[in-house]
C-alpha cells in the first residue's frame, strides 16, 4: 500500500496549477491598456494632443509611421478586448490582418530610422549612432517575436505572451519620451527601466498563476531585455559607427 501511494504523491506534487482564465484575461487586458496608455502619454505632446494628422512632424514619412504604429496599438488593444469578451473567432479573423501589418511596420520602421539619421536625430552627447541602434534593434526583435507568435497561434498561452512582448519592444519608444530628465535620468535608461519593469510583472504573473515561469517567457523575456539593454552599447562600438556612417553617406540621402 505504501508503494502504491508514491505515484499518487508524485503526481500531486508535479501537477501544474490550473490557470484561472478570468484572472488571466484581466491580466493581459490590463497590460494592453497600460502599454497603450504609455504610448499616448509618451507621444501626447508631439503627436496625439497635437492633432495627429495636423501634428508638426518632420515629414510625410514620419506621419505615415505614426499612423501605422498607432494602428498596431489599436489592434493590440482590440484583440485583447475580443479575447476578454470571448469573441475568439473575431480575434482570429482580425489577427490575420494584424500579422500582415507586422512586415509593413518592420520595413517602415527601418526606413524611418534611416530618415532620422538623415535629419540628425541623436541621443544627447552620444550622437546619432546609438539612436539608430535603438530604432534598428527594435525593428529586429519585433518581427522575431511576431513570427514566433504566428507559429504559436494555436497555443494561446505562448501566443499571447509573444504578442505582448513584441508590442512592448515597440512601446519602448514611447517610454523614452517620458519626462525622465526631470527625474534625473536619461531617456534611454528610463525606457530600459520601464521595459524591465513590464518584464518583471509578466514573470511575477507567471509565478503567481503557474507556480513557474512559462517556457515562452523564459526565452522571449530575456531576449527582449537584451535587445533593449544592449542597443546603446552596440551603438557606441566602432563597427556600428562605421555602419551608421555608411548609411548616412549611401542610403540616407535617398530616403
Amino acid at each position: 500500500m505504501a508503494t502504491d501511494a508514491f505515484p499518487a504523491i508524485s503526481k500531486s506534487v508535479s501537477a501544474p496549477r490550473p490557470v484561472n482564465r478570468q484572472v488571466e484575461r484581466m491580466f493581459f487586458a490590463a497590460m494592453a491598456i497600460l502599454l497603450c496608455a504609455s504610448v499616448v502619454f509618451g507621444f501626447s505632446r508631439t503627436y496625439f494632443l497635437a492633432g495627429m494628422v495636423n501634428a508638426p512632424l518632420p515629414n510625410a514619412l514620419v506621419h505615415v509611421h505614426g499612423a501605422v504604429f498607432s494602428l498596431w496599438m489599436l489592434l493590440f488593444l482590440t484583440q485583447t478586448a475580443l479575447v476578454t469578451a470571448r469573441r475568439v473567432a473575431w480575434h482570429r479573423t482580425l489577427g490575420v490582418f494584424a500579422f500582415c501589418l507586422a512586415p509593413v511596420m518592420t520595413v517602415l520602421g527601418m526606413i524611418t530610422s534611416i530618415d532620422g539619421l538623415r535629419r540628425g536625430v541623436h541621443i544627447g552627447p552620444l550622437g546619432s549612432a546609438p539612436a539608430l541602434a535603438i530604432s534598428f534593434l527594435g525593428m529586429v526583435i519585433f518581427p522575431i517575436l511576431i513570427w514566433a507568435a504566428w507559429r504559436t497561434r494555436r497555443k494561446p498561452d505562448a501566443h499571447k505572451r509573444l504578442v505582448l512582448l513584441a508590442t512592448l519592444s515597440l512601446v519602448e519608444a514611447g517610454f523614452g519620451r517620458f519626462p525622465w530628465r526631470s527625474m534625473g535620468l536619461t531617456p534611454a535608461v528610463g525606457a530600459q527601466g520601464m521595459v524591465a519593469l513590464f518584464l518583471a510583472v509578466l514573470v511575477a504573473y507567471d509565478l503567481f498563476s503557474l507556480r513557474r515561469v512559462h517556457r515562452t517567457t523564459m526565452w522571449a523575456a530575456p531576449l527582449t531585455l537584451a535587445f533593449s539593454a544592449l542597443a546603446v552599447p552596440i551603438g557606441m562600438t566602432p563597427l556600428w559607427r562605421g555602419f551608421t556612417a555608411f548609411l548616412a553617406r549611401h542610403v540616407a540621402p535617398y530616403v
